[in-house]
């Protein structure tokens, strides 16, 4: 008889078989933040007294136009994040100044697009001219940046002369803002009007699905490209899944079925609250294009591969052939660019500029970035963890507002949540070694 017990194995090394079989640690370390965020989210919609106040239509709405231009820095600054983390201080400051200029010509008359042109061009000018001292003159860019930081934080209160400028173009304001036009028209709707008669009060099934304050305004459209969204995604991700198989490649398929699930789930989630509101945000639009492109050039391209090898070993980089200093100064160029489209999206959003606008923006980029798992000493991070580490902080930040917690305390929260996140990667890091 004690032979048969002996022989089963105990808790403890079934637990052990489960989570090697499983891959169980490497599931949670890959997806901590995603975890983290889910938590923090169910934090804050299960406060007593504010209970799913943060999960409200408009709530969602206003989280991803308050934190689109976190979106928009964070995906430059991880460019320079990669290079062996380098970051750009003065990227607030530059939207400041870009908006500054893009608001003054179009109150001055001067067609919104010759301003949207001119205020990209500045924003790329910036940072090709911070990237050269950067990367041909080897000034340190923590001091490079810093100067501009000031410089331009000065020369955007000269241009706006210590006021506030407002704007009033209705165009630019449905294209790059936030007001009651800011959104994409329900076109199905009115390609169906038969639709019309369908989301009515009278119709039980839906009104008991999405609410009766909502179900006459469903938006259509919105939920339409939230399915399209979802459905790209796993066909993509099914497809990775596949050639990775063919190849040989070690991999988790329980893990990779899971986070296939739970972020197509979210992205329907997401679209159906967005469509009980006012629909899809047109500056949504613009931080996808963003997302989009920059994950495309961080994981496809020449350039990024060679963003992540100088990050990782920039003497070894430089012996294979590569021009290193050119990626330093490809890196600070875009960011200056995507600065630029974060002061067109600032002054859509405010309906104007004013001159402390952008303060704290690099913060708040950099904080993305590190959340998001890039790491400090560079050669390490990906578009998509900057997504999850800017929403995180986007919740933290909504979610201490509607709960009441004083503005000062909100900055200690943010800056313990950063210095978890970095102890993380460095903890990671020792680790491995």
């Amino acid at each position: 008889m004690s032979d048969k017990v002996s022989a089963k194995p105990d808790l403890k090394q079934r637990v052990t078989d489960f989570t090697q079989k499983y891959k169980v640690g490497e599931f949670f370390q890959k997806y901590t933040m995603i975890i983290a965020l889910v938590v923090v989210t169910i934090v804050f919609a299960t406060w007593k007294g504010k209970e799913g106040l943060i999960l409200l239509p408009s709530n969602l709405t206003g989280l991803i136009a308050e934190n689109a231009y976190v979106f928009v820095l964070a995906a430059g600054m991880l460019l320079c994040i990669l290079t062996g983390g380098n970051i750009d201080l003065s990227v607030g400051s530059v939207v400041c100044f870009t908006a500054a200029i893009g608001c003054v010509m179009m109150a001055s008359g001067i067609n919104i697009w010759i301003a949207v042109l001119v205020m990209l061009a500045i924003g790329l000018a910036i940072g090709v001219f911070q990237g050269f001292w950067i990367s041909k003159v080897r000034v340190p860019a923590f001091i490079a940046t810093l100067a501009g930081m000031y410089a331009f934080r000065g020369f955007s209160n000269v241009v706006l002369n210590g006021y506030r400028v407002d704007i009033s173009n209705e165009t630019f304001l449905m294209l790059f803002g936030n007001g009651k036009t800011s959104f994409i028209p329900d076109f199905v709707r009115d390609l169906f009007p038969g639709l019309n008669g369908v989301f009515t009060k009278e119709n039980a099934f839906l009104t008991g699905l999405i609410g009766e304050n909502f179900v006459t305004k469903f938006n259509v459209t919105c939920m339409c490209i939230g399915l399209i969204a979802a459905l790209i995604f796993v066909i993509f991700k099914v497809r990775k899944i596949l050639v990775q198989k063919k190849l040989g490649i070690s991999q988790s398929i329980a893990g990779q079925t899971v986070s296939i699930v739970l972020i197509a789930a979210l992205a329907l989630w997401v679209s159906f609250k967005l469509s009980c509101y006012r629909g899809f945000p047109m500056v949504l639009i613009w931080v996808g294009l963003v997302l989009g492109v920059y994950a495309y050039i961080t994981n496809k391209t020449a350039i990024g591969r060679h963003l992540y090898a100088v990050g990782g070993n920039e003497k070894a980089t430089a012996l294979s052939g590569v021009k290193t200093r050119n990626v330093y100064w490809f890196a600070y160029a875009n960011i200056g660019l995507l600065a630029g489209l974060a002061g067109i999206l600032t002054a859509g959003r405010a309906k104007g500029i004013d001159p402390v606008y952008g303060e704290g923006y690099e913060m708040d980029a950099i904080a993305a970035c590190f959340i998001g798992g890039a790491s400090a000493y560079g050669g390490t991070g990906k578009v998509s963890g900057m997504i999850i580490g800017a929403i995180l902080m986007g919740v933290i930040n909504k979610g201490m507002i509607i709960v009441g917690v004083d503005a000062n305390y909100q900055k200690v929260v943010k800056g313990i949540v950063l210095l978890i996140a970095v102890m993380f990667d460095v903890l990671s890091k020792r680790q491995k070694r």
